[in-house]
């Protein structure tokens, strides 16, 4: 019993310690929300077990307060809906296999007119329950009396304890994702100087190619991050920290791309070059140090765009670029002993010409003056979108800007 014990509180342990992280505090958020919304439902409600505000509360409490308010409303309006055609179904026919029927195809066509999005099935689902019921009037308002219970404390449980930011967490994603780059670039510059297997060079491709499966999880991680800082009082800059990783990600996602197109010439050359070394012992030496500085260029400019833009940002800019500085240095070199290998032997030309020109699109791609304007670039357009959107809450906005300037002057 006590070895029990210890393997259950192991756990238990390991919950606690990691308390601050945004897993933690979401999990204990939605249980105390829930519990709460029973306390209430059960004293409102006429229902000896009024589970529905429970569970609507746990389902209105996401990870963010953004979609905190549009699930909220959504789920809402689903319930009430699916209550409004059983009642009135309630008032025509009885429950048989044929009305059971009309009041799903119904309460889909309902929930379709209403958008409720993703909360479509819960409009039939809470007119079967309530349908099935002895007492339709009484349990339909108790089931809507409990799912605005559980909404409500939903909502008022994220405006008085902000959820957590998640940006953290997406920039983990982003930096993990810079370090499986730079482990590939790393493979594949082992072994140039040597005849290198087809097969060899072909599994770098494929690695290359399952770094898209990378791309899509960070991109879930960062969308989760962007809805975070939305209506997030935690957050000052929500527009900033939401247009820096996107971006990030972005480039990322580029050099993804080439580093596949690079992997893919590579496997080309091994291929023309099966029984001899795939480049001489100067060009491969030089291509292998050039590919391990653009492995830590990657990884710098990861560290650049999660690195809080309060504290040491100024330090990780500084690092890319001196890694970018070195890695234009050696692709110099590069070029020069390319150039004269191509004149001894010219067949194999545009394979090499192909991998200039990919470790020149990374090279660019991570440029810091090319980042500085993209960034410049998404913010005005984001803004730009924002006003557009919402013209009247903008004109307001900058109404009441202007007014607080002439007070303070």
């Amino acid at each position: 019993m006590r070895d029990v014990r210890v393997v259950l509180s192991a756990p238990v342990a390991e919950f606690v310690k990691r308390g601050r992280e945004p897993v933690v505090t979401q999990t204990l958020r939605s249980t105390a929300a829930a519990t709460i919304s029973y306390v209430v439902a059960v004293r409102l409600s006429s229902e000896p077990a009024p589970l529905t505000a429970p569970l609507t509360a746990l389902l209105v409490v996401q990870v963010t307060l953004y979609s905190t308010l549009t699930t909220g409303i959504r789920r809402v309006n689903a319930v009430v809906a699916g209550v409004l055609v059983a009642s009135a179904f309630s008032v025509l026919v009885g429950l048989t296999w044929w009305s059971l029927g009309l009041i799903i195809l119904a309460s889909l066509v309902v929930g379709r007119i209403v958008r409720v999005s993703e909360f479509v099935p819960e409009v039939a689902i809470s007119a079967m329950l309530v349908l099935g019921v002895p007492r339709v009037a009484s349990t339909a308002w108790d089931r809507v009396l409990e799912t605005l219970i559980g909404a409500v404390v939903g909502l008022l449980f994220n405006f008085l304890l902000a959820p957590p930011v998640w940006v953290a967490t997406a920039g983990e994603s982003v930096e993990g994702l810079a370090r499986r780059m730079r482990q590939l670039l790393l493979r594949i510059g082992e072994g140039l100087t040597e005849a290198i297997p087809v097969e060899h060079a072909a599994s770098r491709l494929h690695e290359a190619r399952r770094l898209d499966h990378d791309i899509s999880e960070v991109d879930a991680a960062l969308r989760q991050a962007e809805d975070s800082v939305r209506l997030n009082p935690r957050v000052k800059e929500g527009l900033l920290h939401r247009v820096v990783l996107r971006t990030g990600l972005d480039t990322l996602e580029i050099c993804t791309v080439v580093l596949r197109v690079l992997a893919r010439t590579l496997t080309d050359l091994a291929k023309e070059r099966e029984r001899e070394a795939l480049f001489a012992p100067e060009v491969g030496a030089a291509l292998q140090e050039l590919l391990g500085l653009v492995a830590d260029a990657v990884v710098s400019f990861a560290v650049m765009v999660t690195t809080d833009v309060t504290r040491s940002a100024e330090t990780a800019e500084a690092r890319l670029a001196e890694d970018l500085d070195a890695a234009r240095a050696s692709r110099e070199r590069l070029a020069g002993l390319l150039l004269a290998e191509v004149r001894r032997d010219p067949e194999q030309w545009q394979l090499h010409g192909a991998l200039l020109a990919e470790l020149d699109r990374i090279l660019d791609e991570l440029d810091l003056e090319h980042r500085s304007r993209r960034l410049m670039e998404e913010l005005d357009r984001a803004s730009r979108e924002q006003r557009e959107r919402h013209p009247r809450l903008t004109a307001a906005w900058q109404w009441a800007g202007r007014k607080f300037t002439r007070r303070g002057r």
